[in-house]
Formats: C-alpha cells, structure tokens, sequence
C-alpha cells in the first residue's frame, strides 16, 4: 500500500514538472513540488502508525510466554564439538603412534635406531604416544558427555513446556531413563545455571523453575510446618492433660474403698476391651455405634467415681450387661475376619448390631438415672431459693406490684 502511494506522488511530481516545462512558467514549480511532498510524508506517517497499530494488536493476541529461566547452550554444545573432534583427533594420532611404535620394536626398527631392548623401546613408545592418546580419548569422551548432556536438556525442557514446575519421576519417564541419574542431571543444570531459576524440592522429587513459583512454595510450605507444630504442640498438651487426668483419676481411686476401687478397674478393662474390638471392627456403621457405647460406659464409671455411693447401682451392670456384650463384640469381630460372607453369617452380624442399639439405649437410660439423686437435689436448691426470694420480696411478682403502687 506504502510503495503504491509513493508511486502514485511520483507521478504527480513528474506531471507538474512536465506542466511547468511545456507552460514555461516555474514561478510555482517549488511551491507545487512541497505540498506533494508534504502531502505525502503525511500519507506515510499516517500509514506507519496504522502499521505499527496493527502489529501491536498482533503482540496482543499472542499467547503470554514465561519468562527466560532456561540458559541458551549453543556454547556448551560448540564447546563439546570442540572436546569431540580435538580430542577423539589427537587421541586417534598418538595411539596409532604409539601402536607403530610398538610394532617398530617388536620388528626390531626400534633398536637399530638406538631406542635399546624390545621391552625399553616398548615402554618408551607407551609414555610418548600412550599418555597424550588417552589424554585425548578423555577429551573426546568429554566432549561426547557434555553433547549427551545438553541433548537431555532439551528433553526435560521440553517435557516441562509452559509449566512453571514439574515431578522429577516424570522428567525420569519422559526421558527414559532411572529417577537417580535424572535427579544428578537436574542437580548438575541447577549448579551450572542451566535452570536460570531452578530449584529441587519437596525432598528432590519435584522441579521449579521460577523464582515466582518457588516463593509461593516457600509461603505453603512454611503454612504447612506451622500447622504441624501446632498440631503437634496441641497433641503435646492433650497427653498432658491426658497424663495429669490419670494421675488424678488414679489419686482418687487409691482413696476409694476397695471395692469401690475394684469396681473402677474391671470397668477400666471392659472399656479397653470395647475399644480393641472397635477398632479391629471395620464397618463404619457399626463402629459408630461401638464408639457410642465406649464413651456411655466411660461416663457411667466416671459417674461412680464423683459419686461412690452408686455403685450398688451399676451391678447389673457388672454382673450381665458388659460381659455381655463384651462377647457380642468378640463374636462379631470373629464373623466379620472370615473371608465369604454367607447368608449366616450376615444375619448374625445384622442381628448383633441391632443388639448394640439395645444396649446403647439401655447404657443412656442407666447414665440418666444415676443423675437421678443430682437432679432432686437441684430441684429442691431451686425450690428453696424460689421460697427465699419470695421471702425477701425479690420475685418477678413483687417489682411488678411495687411498680403499680408507685404509679398510684
């Protein structure tokens, strides 16, 4: 479009001039050739902007690169071409030297030519061509390392795309080799800044290779151990509390009666014995309702041991209820280890577990009544203290009839 307008002013400046020669007349000749001029480097610039407008609206629509963290390596791949040829050159002249040489003497050219003995001349052949061949040969096998090497780069480069971060197994499979000598690679790229921005972490199973990335990991990570410590510092407390309940519980037993006392233990025993079978039990369904039946017999006890004088109470209890039950749950810890689950032995698990509803009901009715004697006694403290106040003129009714005699 730009060369089409510049030749179309071309145009218009030859005609003027052809007009101004065939007149005679040059006295605006100037003047006319300037507002071509002008008019055109207008056209241009105008054009320009158009142009350069509609490329940055193509840079727009371009899809958002990641920065540069990946080095160019055409200097190392340059450099091991260079290791390569020179050296796999001179290893291959010095060892057929040293080969000649070798054939030399055991031909016998090596001792007319003074070298000496077959084995000195040998030798010398050895240390002149042999040492610089193998020089060369580690050169060359140098260079062939480091051409591997970048060839590996591009692989994990390539496996890695537009990811900010990637699994070092998965490089490992990408490139098809072992997660060890992967893992040596990343960490040789990382020391030789190959990865601009890499990083090994999450104990060298995973790859980052932004500084932004590695700093939002960083935040996370130290998120997570603050967590841990927490979680941790608040399990301590736990077992302390825990720790200092049982020295207590075990202070106030020692001070108990002693068949108080024994009552305390044996129920302690059944409450372990229902746990180990809770948890050997797998079905959640149930072992929710054991869980339920763990913390009511744990209260129960707990009960008796603010209030002694209810043990006579729980001896029902002792002597049917939890042996009882005790073996219900042995019994269905051993149905639910067999293998096949036949029609027997699923209806027997569904009949025990409708049991353990039984006995859940009964456990909180038992636990209701051994408040019982609490609940009297807060019934009669309330009815007192209702009786006192009234006494004293301090009830609802009193306020509301000195409040109608004020108004009188």
């Amino acid at each position: 479009m730009i060369n089409r307008d510049w030749e179309k002013f071309g145009d218009s400046i030859r005609d003027t001039v052809q007009d101004a020669i065939d007149a005679g007349n040059f006295e605006k000749l100037s003047q006319n050739i300037a507002d071509t001029v002008n008019h055109a480097m207008d056209s241009f610039s105008e054009g320009m902007k158009n142009t350069g407008k509609t490329a940055l609206r193509d840079i727009k629509k371009k899809p958002p690169k990641l920065p540069r963290v990946y080095r160019r390596t055409t200097s190392v791949k340059v450099w091991g071409y260079i290791f390569l040829t020179v050296g796999g050159g001179l290893g291959l002249l010095f060892l057929l030297l040293m080969a000649f040489g070798i054939t030399g003497t055991l031909l016998g050219a090596g001792t007319a030519l003074g070298i000496g003995s077959r084995p000195a001349g040998i030798m010398a052949s050895v240390w002149l061509f042999g040492i610089p061949g193998t020089a060369g040969g580690l050169l060359a096998w140098k260079g062939l390392k480091k051409l591997k090497r970048v060839e590996r780069f591009r692989v994990y480069v390539r496996a890695i795309g537009m990811r900010e971060y990637c699994n070092v197994k998965e490089l490992a499979e990408k490139a098809g080799r072992k997660t060890a000598p992967v893992l040596r690679d990343l960490k040789y790229m990382i020391r030789r800044n190959w990865f601009l921005e890499g990083y090994l972490v999450g104990d060298e199973t995973c790859l980052i290779v932004t500084d932004s990335m590695y700093t939002k990991y960083r935040s996370l990570e130290d998120e997570r151990l603050r967590t841990e410590r927490e979680e941790q510092e608040r399990r301590r407390l736990e077992k302390t509390k825990k720790r200092k309940e049982q020295k207590r519980r075990q202070e106030k037993k020692d001070r108990m009666a002693p068949d108080i006392r024994r009552i305390i233990e044996e129920g302690d025993n059944y409450i372990r014995r229902i746990h180990v079978c809770n948890d050997a039990i797998t079905g959640r369904e149930i072992s929710a309702k054991i869980s339920r039946m763990e913390v009511l017999v744990d209260r129960i006890f707990e009960r008796v041991e603010q209030n002694p004088e209810s043990a006579g109470d729980i001896r029902r209890l002792m002597d049917y209820y939890l042996p009882t039950t005790v073996k219900l749950l042995d019994a269905y810890q051993e149905l639910d280890a067999q293998p096949v689950q036949g029609e027997n032995i699923l209806s027997s698990k569904k009949e025990i577990e409708g049991t353990l509803d039984t006995l859940n009901m009964a456990f909180e009715k038992l636990l209701d009544d051994l408040f019982q004697e609490t609940a009297w006694d807060v019934s009669s403290d309330i009815s007192v203290l209702r009786t006192i106040l009234a006494q004293e003129g301090l009830t609802t009714e009193d306020w509301e009839r000195r409040g109608q005699v004020d108004v009188d």
